[in-house]
């Protein structure tokens, strides 16, 4: 019979999404039905509303979801109906990278993420014209309520603020991860991140977790900048023309670049000290080239490392990080702002602008 839910609808390209009454599936097997509370706003979803993925017209998009499950097709057994989650990217369980603990390497990572649809080809969401392309991150979260695959739906507790959890399920978890797991980030080392949106803030928390003894925030932004050294940054540099090295950044054992802009990593690879490692995780634009000294590169053993959601399993890492937030040490709530749903296309433009680190929708 399905679910009558109010969705955010993106129809054209480039333009913002219209609520929209659809119809929600009622889960299939392997699939939870989740009544959303909250959903973070990604860059990755104006990525996608652009056009710069091929992900199908129209579609439900949105992949930072939090709320209770309301029900669970067979096969799913970790939650139940009422439990709280966080929802998270989706992966398949069965190839060599999901066998090994890195889903975020899934070989079906793209199709299960971007091409909003189940594997049969189908949708989870329809309107009075018929199918609604779902399925975004395995959840398409914009909306009242979302069908998840129980792999990446997270149980965790139910006294958390669930309005304030949705974003550990990409943004922070990506900047985390990359720190805690990709990089590895010792106590006693050194770390640039380059630009200080979400990713780059939680990987900031997360370096001063790890006890890094130098953590640099670099970013256009000297309001930005502030608030990173007041998260965990031991320096700030802002972005003013002058090269890395005229700040003082050489020797580096962690580089961490969010930013995209291949100049700007082209120099920091240059700011690494012997085995010291870049790494990658930006949307960048097809096509885009990063030149590099290879002799500089392979004589100090210096490794450029490629990261997607942080090299996370997100049902470990979010009730890490959940864990680290109750200890105070990952202070999300200082880089939120909320807005209802309706106001969905202003918390779209606020992150979009820069105005807002991490927009969030309540449902």
């Amino acid at each position: 019979m399905g679910t009558q839910a109010t969705a955010a609808v993106s129809r054209v390209a480039g333009e913002a999404p219209r609520l929209e009454s659809v119809i929600i599936d009622d889960p299939r097997p392997g699939e939870v039905l989740v009544r959303l509370v909250a959903t973070g706003v990604c860059h990755t979803d104006m990525v996608m509303r652009d056009g710069h993925l091929p992900v199908p017209l129209p579609v439900v998009l949105g992949h930072e979801g939090a709320g209770h499950v309301v029900a669970v097709g067979s096969g799913v057994d970790h939650v139940a109906p009422g439990d709280a989650v966080v929802l998270s990217f989706a992966s398949c369980g069965a190839c060599p990278s999901c066998d090994h603990d890195a889903p975020a390497y899934c070989h079906g990572f793209f199709p299960r993420n971007f091409l909003a649809m189940r594997e049969d080809g189908s949708t989870a969401i329809h309107d009075g014209q018929g199918a609604v392309h779902s399925h975004i991150f395995g959840q398409s979260s914009f909306a009242t309520y979302a069908i998840a695959h129980g792999r990446n739906t997270v149980k965790v507790d139910g006294d958390l603020p669930l309005e304030l959890m949705g974003p550990l399920g990409c943004g922070f978890l990506t900047g985390a991860g990359a720190v805690l797991n990709a990089l590895d980030v010792r106590a006693g080392q050194s770390i640039a991140v380059l630009g200080t949106g979400a990713v780059g803030m939680a990987a900031i928390m997360a370096a001063r977790i790890r006890g890094a003894a130098r953590i640099i925030a670099v970013d256009r932004s000297a309001q930005r900048v502030a608030l990173a050294l007041s998260l965990g940054a031991t320096q700030g540099v802002v972005a003013d023309g002058q090269s890395l090295a005229d700040h003082g950044l050489v020797g580096l054992d962690h580089v961490l670049d969010t930013t995209g802009h291949v100049p700007l990593i082209e120099e920091a690879i240059m700011a690494l000290g012997p085995q010291g490692q870049a790494g990658l995780l930006a949307a960048f634009a097809p096509g885009a080239q990063v030149k590099l000294d290879a002799a500089f590169v392979m004589s100090g053993g210096r490794v450029i490392r490629g990261i997607v959601e942080g090299s996370a399993d997100p049902q470990s890492l979010i009730p890490q990080l959940i864990a680290y937030w109750r200890e105070g040490l990952f202070p999300i709530e200082r880089l939120v702002q909320f807005y209802p749903f309706t106001d969905i296309a202003q918390a779209i433009a606020a992150g979009e602008s820069g105005a807002v680190i991490k927009p969030i929708v309540r449902m």
